[in-house]
């Protein structure tokens, strides 16, 4: 591996040798947030992902700080997937200046949509909520970016099939493959001057309820890998530690909150929920989904359905019997979500967003962390930093839009839910490439996460394993 620092410019003298293709990582390096990986050529800049920090005061900073090469510089963004943590920079590259193609898949482009125009939103709500609460040390309090600049970024969405090679300029080219994690989410092959490298995004697992598994790894000579679950495994069976709370918590009159992610996670609390109260193991009460951006996203995955998507699969069609069986109560009114937030009767209310960060979800636990015949279930991974990873923690009072609110509630978490890869199936897609990567750069986790994972690679696979540093720079040859 070469390594070098700085960002030099592109095109070259004629005449001059041609240097080779690099890789900047400039994000998700030593955290689980953020993904960002920049590759150069003498001609030609782009990026793969441009994911959003979450989590730690310090690392969501880093959304603030100017980009580290000129936005308008940049040829093309390749996105692996809809969630917030890999698109939801893009706003802000566009208000910087960026302007060229977003590669990506139908499904993430639909959902991205829907992502990127709630996270402008809540940052809109988040400014001028600080304003007038004057709790903000900005004055005025801005968002990152605007619902604008959200509209401009759709604008240069650009959609590609599974397998049908796409030009970023100057030769480099782009090949995206199912994922297996949310729906439309992609790993991706790179093609730039002879080197070959393959980014795995968010790797889904190979039981996923809804999606086929993961196209195996191609023949490549770098890969980037994420390390969400890289030091552990998941456990066999789902909706044991979910089917017991609900339990307790009915049998004391209380209702139960599931703060999730809006695109996947409430579909499989859903089909779970549909599959416990049919097998007899949890009452059936009413169920709610109270967040908008979930109930949008359930849409997209409903038309995946009705349209039989090769990306999932046959028993997919169960989420609408789900739906149906449960009556599910869709919330789109301010009001009957403020409802919500002290539930009459026994309930289970689904709300965004999943590690608790902002959204409708917020206010829910404001009013009920304080009574202890409440449960809140936990079903996704909760980054450091976020009031999720508080709750899973064990802390007994949380601050929220201003004020600490006691935590009496119960707090459970189930990490069955989980549609990342474990350590074990991360490994195994390393090895399904056809020949082993000469290197593979372990990102998108924890450090202690990432190194794991990079011992196991090397140890089980016999392939250099290396977990980069923030702003690292390799060669691509």
């Amino acid at each position: 591996m070469n390594t070098e620092g700085g960002h030099g410019g592109t095109g070259s003298a004629a005449g001059a040798t041609r240097r080779s293709p690099t890789l900047t990582f400039l994000g998700a390096a030593g955290t689980v947030t953020g993904s960002r990986f920049l590759l150069e050529t003498d001609d030609v800049r782009f990026m793969v992902d441009a994911g959003l920090y979450q989590g730690l005061r310090e690392l969501r900073r880093r959304n603030w700080a100017p980009s580290e090469i000129p936005a308008a510089a940049l040829a093309a963004v390749v996105l692996t997937h809809a969630h917030l943590d890999h698109c939801g920079y893009l706003p802000r590259l566009v208000k910087e200046g960026f302007a060229g193609p977003v590669v990506c898949s139908p499904e993430t482009a639909a959902l991205a949509s829907i992502v990127l125009r709630d996270s402008a939103h809540l940052q809109e709500e988040d400014a001028r909520y600080a304003n007038e609460a004057g709790f903000s040390r900005h004055h005025p309090a801005l968002p990152l970016y605007d619902t604008a600049d959200v509209e401009r970024t759709l604008r240069l969405f650009a959609p590609v099939g599974f397998g049908e090679p796409v030009d970023l300029g100057a030769g480099a080219r782009a090949v995206l493959r199912p994922a297996g994690h949310i729906l439309g989410s992609s790993t991706v092959e790179i093609e730039v001057d002879g080197a070959r490298a393959a980014f795995s995004g968010d790797l889904g697992r190979p039981a996923h309820p809804l999606l086929v598994p993961p196209a195996p790894l191609p023949e490549v000579g770098a890969v980037v890998i994420e390390s969400t679950y890289g030091g552990r495994a998941h456990p066999e069976r789902r909706g044991d530690a979910l089917a017991d709370a609900i339990r307790r918590t009915v049998r004391r009159g209380g209702s139960v909150l599931i703060p999730a992610f809006a695109v996947d996670r409430t579909e499989l609390v859903l089909l779970e929920l549909y599959d416990l109260m049919s097998a007899g193991e949890i009452p059936q009460v009413p169920v709610y989904v109270d967040s908008p951006m979930a109930l949008a996203a359930l849409d997209v995955y409903r038309h995946a359905v009705d349209r039989g998507s090769p990306q999932l699969r046959p028993e997919a069609r169960r989420l609408q019997e789900a739906i149906d069986g449960m009556h599910v109560r869709g919330v789109h009114d301010a009001d009957d979500s403020i409802r919500l937030n002290r539930p009459t009767m026994p309930c289970i209310v689904i709300s965004a967003s999943g590690m608790a960060t902002g959204g409708r979800v917020i206010h829910h636990l404001a009013h009920q962390l304080p009574d202890p015949d409440n449960c809140v279930v936990l079903t996704g991974y909760q980054a450091i930093g976020t009031r999720g990873r508080d709750l899973a923690e064990g802390a007994k009072r949380v601050k929220i839009h201003g004020h600490y609110v006691p935590v009496r509630a119960e707090v459970v978490t189930d990490v069955s839910f989980s549609v990342h890869a474990d350590a074990d199936e991360l490994v195994g897609w390393i090895d399904s490439a056809p020949t082993p990567p000469e290197v593979a750069y372990v990102v998108h986790g924890e450090a202690q996460s990432s190194r794991d994972l990079a011992e196991r690679i090397e140890r089980d696979l016999g392939v250099m394993a290396v977990v980069p540093r923030l702003g690292e720079r390799v060669r691509l040859d």
